[in-house]
């Protein structure tokens, strides 16, 4: 396909994250990509070479999403075979729809990752070069908080009482651009600088502790590091001060645990305008330049 002109759509995904090793394809192993390629490979089989995916953050083992975003490109005979198999006459705006259908249908009736829409891409969009920001959501269930099984996937329960109005100074002051090596699984040659858009914390109606946190992109395991630091003054084991104190320090540190996946969900990725997708994207690549030649994933978590 790469001699080949092709269209490019956005899709919109949502999955739980319990029983996948992550998003990333894996030789062996049951992972979001893998299943939405092999999908692919299955409708494009008379088709060319299966399309594969562009994801906006790539999720660890365990990590749920409600609105991932990523792309593909798609020839126009792989175009044309989805709108051929409904007796319609080829036309690319309906594409995405008939490939979300096909895609959802193969998933099965109760799917753990379903494509919430497939649309034609503006001009210039890159799912994971474009964005602007991803925003996390954690859920902690404290002994303050009621314990519903029925949400045991996407909530980590801990023995303990939470100060969460301790919990979300602490996470208030770790906002701004800095280094967050600290909060990060380091990865050689890879930055660790990044911009924590808001971090904050809240009860909900049942109690449970909300920790919603939005960055420009975040570094391998960043998101669970800052809740443990949280967690941490929420307990009383560190001082509010202590979440910037140790970031400053710029080294991994044994003060805080780096929480649960299964507590964590992506829900949105942020886009400019149209207009700007391009820019974004090429000053993105320029930006994460190190982050590249490391292997690491823009937007990772």
């Amino acid at each position: 396909m790469e001699d080949e002109a092709t269209t490019r759509f956005r899709l919109d995904i949502a999955y739980q994250g319990t029983d996948f090793n992550g998003w990333t394809r894996q030789p062996q192993l049951r992972t979001v990509q893998g299943e939405l390629e092999s999908a692919l490979a299955t409708i494009f089989r008379r088709h060319g070479p299966a399309p594969t995916l562009t994801v906006a953050g790539r999720t660890d083992a365990g990590v749920h999403a409600s609105g991932q975003v990523a792309h593909l490109d798609l020839s126009a005979d792989q175009i044309a075979s989805l709108l051929r198999a409904r007796g319609k006459t080829p036309r690319t705006a309906d594409a995405g729809a008939a490939l979300a259908r096909r895609v959802n249908g193969i998933l099965g009736p109760v799917p753990d990752i379903v494509v919430s829409r497939c649309v034609l891409a503006p001009t210039g969009f890159d799912a994971r070069f474009s964005a602007i920001w991803r925003r996390y959501r954690y859920r902690i269930a404290d002994q303050l908080s009621s314990r519903d099984p029925l949400q045991r996937h996407r909530t980590s329960w801990v023995p303990v009482t939470l100060d969460a109005d301790a919990m979300d100074a602490a996470a208030a002051s770790l906002v701004g651009l800095h280094d967050f090596a600290t909060y990060c699984r380091p990865r050689e040659g890879a930055t660790t600088i990044r911009t924590l858009q808001r971090f904050g914390w809240t009860r909900d109606d049942d109690g449970v502790l909300v920790g919603d946190v939005q960055a420009d992109a975040f570094c391998h395991s960043m998101v669970r590091a800052l809740v443990g630091a949280c967690v941490g003054v929420g307990e009383g084991k560190l001082a509010v001060t202590d979440a910037v104190l140790l970031r400053d320090l710029g080294t991994r540190s044994s003060a805080f645990k780096v929480m649960p996946a299964r507590g964590l969900t992506l829900l949105e990725v942020g886009y400019p305008g149209d207009e700007e997708l391009a820019l974004r994207a090429e000053q993105t690549r320029a930006l994460r330049s190190l982050d590249l030649q490391s292997g690491q994933e823009q937007g990772q978590e």
